[in-house]
Parts: C-alpha cells; sequence; structure tokens
C-alpha cells in the first residue's frame, strides 16, 4: 500500500518447506544461489531438530489439558514480525502459548529468543507446521487444549498479491478456513483475527471507520476481506467470540531489544518504507526511491497512519480480553493520525543518524493520495489507545535492532543452543 519501494515481511503459513518463497525463484538467477538455498534449508531443518529437545517445545501434557486460570493461545505465524512480538506479550501476561508456523517467512531465531526468556514447561510450544495441511491442523488441534485462535499467518505485501494472486488466495483465504474448520470440529470458540486495512481500498473519504466500505483494490486485501466474510458467516451460526482486527502501516520494534523485523533477503524489493529507510542507512542499498509527489497533501507525498507493533500486539491482547460469546468485533488499529512519506523519511534520517539519498520519482499505479484511522471504536469498546505515537522514536527502538541484527537473527551456524 506504499509509495516506496521496500517493506518488511510478516508473518505467514504456506507450503510445506521452511524456504518455500524460494519455490517461486526466478530460475535465471545465478546456480550458486540454489546452492545457497539448500544449505540454508539443512541447517534450519537442524535448528528445527534441536529445538524439538528444548524444554516445553512439545510433548508437556499440560498443552493437552484445560486449566482454571489459564488461557492456552494458538499463535498462527508467531515465528514472524508481529506474531512473535505478540506471543512475546502474552506469555509475559501469563497466557500458554502454542506458536504454529511453517518458517517460510517466519524466524526460527525468534521462537528460540521466546524460549531463553519462557524456559518453564507449560509455558510456550513450537510446532513447525503448514496451515495448508488441513490433516496436520486438525491433528494440532487434537493434541492441544486451545481456549483461543490469534490468526497472524499470512503473507502481505500489496505488490506481490498482484503478480502471484492465487498464492494470496491460497495462503490467506484457504488456510483461514482450514482453521475456521479445525476449530468447530475441537470447539474452540474464541478467534482474534489479524485483518488490514487494505480490505478498504481506495475510500473516498478520510478518515476511516469500521462503516467504511470496504471495497479491496488488490488480491491481498480482496483475500483478506474474503477470510473475514467467512469468520462471519461462520460466526452468525454459532456461539463464536470473534474479534477483527484492521490495522495500519506497522512500525517498531520490542522496546527491550529481544525481538525485531527480520524479513527474508530474497522478500525486501517488495517493502515497506521502513525496511527500506533502514537498508539505505545500512549501505545495503544505495538509497530510497520515493513514488508521488503531486498528491493534493501538504508536501505532495502521501499520506499513511503508522501503528507501533507494540502498541499493536496491546490491541490484540485487549480484544482477546474483552472477546465474548456470541459476539463479534470490529476494530480499526492506528493513530489516527497521518504522516507524509517525507516526514517518515526525515525521522528515519534523524532515527538512524544517516544520510540517507532519496529519489523522488513519479506516483506507482494503485497508490492514493491519504490513508488513515479513525480509531475512536477500539478507544471507546476496548479502552485502547495507541501509546507508542512519536515515530521518530518508534523508529530509533527499531533501529537500534536492526543496527545489532544486522544478520537479522543469525543463521543456523551461529545460533547458540
Amino acid at each position: 500500500m506504499l509509495p516506496a519501494s521496500r517493506s518488511r515481511s510478516q508473518p505467514r503459513a504456506g507450503r510445506s518447506w521452511p524456504f518455500s518463497g524460494m519455490d517461486y525463484s526466478d530460475s535465471r538467477r545465478k546456480p550458486h544461489f540454489l546452492g545457497k538455498v539448500l544449505i540454508a534449508a539443512i541447517f534450519t531443518t537442524l535448528c528445527i531438530f534441536i529445538l524439538k529437545q528444548s524444554p516445553g517445545f512439545t510433548g508437556d501434557s499440560a498443552f493437552a489439558r484445560h486449566e482454571s486460570g489459564v488461557t492456552h493461545v494458538l499463535v498462527t505465524g508467531g515465528a514472524g514480525y508481529i506474531g512473535s512480538h505478540a506471543a512475546l506479550r502474552l506469555l509475559k501476561d501469563s497466557y500458554r502459548v502454542t506458536i504454529v508456523d511453517n518458517l517460510s517467512r517466519g524466524n526460527i531465531g525468534a521462537v528460540k529468543v521466546l524460549q531463553e526468556l519462557f524456559p518453564e514447561p507449560g509455558r510456550l510450544q513450537f510446532i513447525y507446521a503448514d496451515l495448508g495441511d488441513a490433516k496436520a491442523v486438525n491433528q494440532i488441534f487434537a493434541q492441544n487444549a486451545f481456549d483461543a485462535v490469534m490468526h497472524f499467518a499470512a503473507v502481505a505485501y500489496v505488490g506481490e498479491s498482484t503478480l502471484e494472486p492465487l498464492r494470496y488466495y491460497h495462503n490467506i483465504t484457504a488456510n483461514t478456513l482450514v482453521i475456521l474448520e479445525a476449530m468447530a470440529a475441537h470447539g474452540v470458540k474464541t478467534l482474534i483475527y489479524s485483518s488490514t486495512c487494505a480490505t478498504y481500498g481506495e475510500p473516498e473519504k478520510m478518515p476511516i471507520t469500521e462503516e467504511t466500505p470496504q471495497f479491496p483494490i488488490n488480491p491481498y486485501g480482496k483475500a483478506k476481506k474474503m477470510a473475514e466474510d467467512m469468520i462471519l458467516d461462520f460466526s452468525k451460526n454459532s456461539d463464536m467470540a470473534v474479534m477483527i482486527l484492521r490495522y495500519f502501516n506497522v512500525i517498531g520494534s520490542d522496546p527491550e531489544g529481544r525481538l525485531g523485523e527480520a524479513p527474508r533477503p530474497e522478500l525486501r524489493e517488495h517493502g515497506r518504507i521502513s525496511g527500506a529507510c533502514f537498508d539505505a542507512a545500512l549501505g545495503i542499498i544505495p538509497g530510497l526511491k520515493v513514488k508521488g509527489t503531486d498528491y493534493p497533501t501538504a508536501d505532495g507525498t502521501c499520506i499513511r497512519d503508522y501503528i507501533d507493533v507494540t502498541d499493536l500486539v496491546d490491541a490484540h491482547v485487549k480484544a482477546l480480553d474483552k472477546a465474548s460469546p456470541n459476539k463479534v468485533g470490529i476494530y480499526n488499529v492506528g493513530t489516527g493520525k497521518g504522516r507524509s512519506v517525507k516526514e517518515f523519511v526525515e525521522a528515519c534520517k534523524k532515527a538512524t543518524g544517516a544520510t540517507i539519498k532519496v529519489e523522488y520519482l513519479d506516483r506507482r499505479p494503485g497508490d492514493y493520495a491519504e490513508v488513515y484511522s479513525d480509531p475512536s471504536k477500539i478507544n471507546r469498546e476496548l479502552n485502547w489507545t495507541a501509546q507508542y505515537t512519536d515515530l521518530q522514536e518508534s523508529l530509533s527502538i527499531a533501529w537500534r535492532w536492526q543496527k545489532s541484527h544486522q544478520n537479522g537473527y543469525g543463521s543456523p551456524l551461529v545460533m547458540k543452543f
């Protein structure tokens, strides 16, 4: 949705191999690239094997039984950027957490960090599985006593969705159907669904409220809206507790520096502007390419609503706390304030202290001038308000993690067990 050349990945569960994003790689790439992929896959498999030996990974009977006073949450895509931050918050708040991820875009290193922080039996387990495998998902539900599901797993690049629409409909819409069927079969009644403002498309009026008509304009937004529609239709004939959170442009990272955003290098080109800014500051790319300077805004660049990941996961936890049977809650999660791309770039320059070359280009087809939220409903009903609203401070926190983790969570070769 952004008028810049990059974004960072969000978690998803897709195909059955840890590096399935490579399945769609360009065959014209240099031969040594495939060798690197094979080596990475081997070491990732080794990591998974070692993780399975660690305390709390699987097999603890606590995960298979309901326990009074303990809420067991399944976090799909919990090895990814937003999902891992959500898992951290849930664990801090004494929830029992099961992460399911196929690591196609998530990071095993994030799971390892969480396990080191919460090693006690019965707190956290990681299950390597693909949500597209209905048999595997059903088995996971049969073997675990879930009280609620937080469904983050999704591919999440607007540009990529236009190039590979079937991947998006399969990964987002079809996989959500698999989750709903498993919840129905095993009596799990609470769902917190991670949706997006992309379902609104190009609204005629700002700010966006929950009543703004949904007319998504790309496969990503369409797939998410289809998933929402399935959830809502199913909830009408059940006593489910459903919360749908439509959030805006996510930035930031864990203030204590334990987790951050670490996309696969081959996915950066699809990217979010924050990722591109950091890459430019690190010298990974020569500079930023900002597309569109003639929009009807104060400085001519697009305006977007940037929500810090810490605030975002707080909204998810508050939604879980307020979820109740036979009720559906739909909420926008944003700051209610739009920031222009030029403002964002200047804040990034100050946060990183780097000289970032910026090249201004013509508009990118499909981008629109303003997108920002009206968060009054979630303020009123869930008592949630964004706290991390200083754009430069959020970028500074994320930059500290990026600067100290230039190789993300590190390759399996350097991870310590």
